[in-house]
């Protein structure tokens, strides 16, 4: 009973919060539909997981509203032979839906709780094309680059250089922007084929910041 009552909160946030604000990518909605969100959050917040806002996580983290982390992969336009990069573990969430519609994923997570959490999460949950890594986001993850899409879920300063470094020819990266949480941009960051990198604001958003 309970497994029902959770897809229909699953289905009336993808109705309500998502389509009806404009979220139209059909493997983008599928993702959503296919993720259990409950299980990202603690008990205590159990009834709130469908609700259309942020939610606690601990460590003085979020996990993103329904229609942000949506739109953020929308816009990112990840495909399926893509490597993508993303700085901001959290509780894993943004990461299953990335697992869903890349290649592969690489997260790079600042505090080592939410990266073992996380990467327990996922594995026990079944997603086995991402890896997890205990590192400062704004360094990247050389190993493994360059890397087709970048998504961050911290708010720095600035774009880090390291970040644009690491993304490939033809990526692109979906980064907040801002000193403080009422004045922050969400940014699309694209490198063309010959390294060029432009940048253009999308929306205001409220992140966390990046440590």
């Amino acid at each position: 009973m309970a497994r029902e009552k959770t897809s229909e909160e699953r289905i009336n946030m993808i109705n309500t919060q998502l389509i009806n604000r404009g979220i139209l990518d059909e493997k983008v909605l599928y993702a959503i539909k296919s993720i259990p969100r409950h299980e990202f959050v603690g008990l205590k917040y159990r009834s709130m997981a469908y609700f259309d806002g942020p939610i606690p996580i601990g460590k003085k983290q979020t996990i993103s509203q329904p229609y942000i982390t949506a739109y953020m992969t929308e816009v990112l336009q990840v495909r399926p032979n893509h490597t993508v990069l993303e700085i901001g573990t959290g509780c894993g969430y943004q990461t299953a839906v990335l697992s869903f519609l890349a290649k592969k994923v690489i997260s790079l997570e600042i505090h080592k709780t939410l990266a073992v959490t996380a990467k327990k999460r996922l594995s026990r949950l079944g997603y086995d094309n991402v890896e997890i890594h205990h590192a400062d986001g704004k360094m990247g993850w050389q190993k493994n680059a360059p890397y087709h899409r970048v998504l961050v879920t911290a708010c720095p300063l600035k774009v880090p250089a390291e970040l644009v470094n690491q993304l490939a020819d033809g990526g692109t990266m979906v980064i907040p922007v801002g000193e403080k949480k009422e004045n922050q941009n969400l940014m699309v960051i694209t490198k063309n084929m010959l390294g060029t990198v432009k940048a253009r604001p999308t929306l205001p958003v409220r992140f966390v910041p990046m440590l």
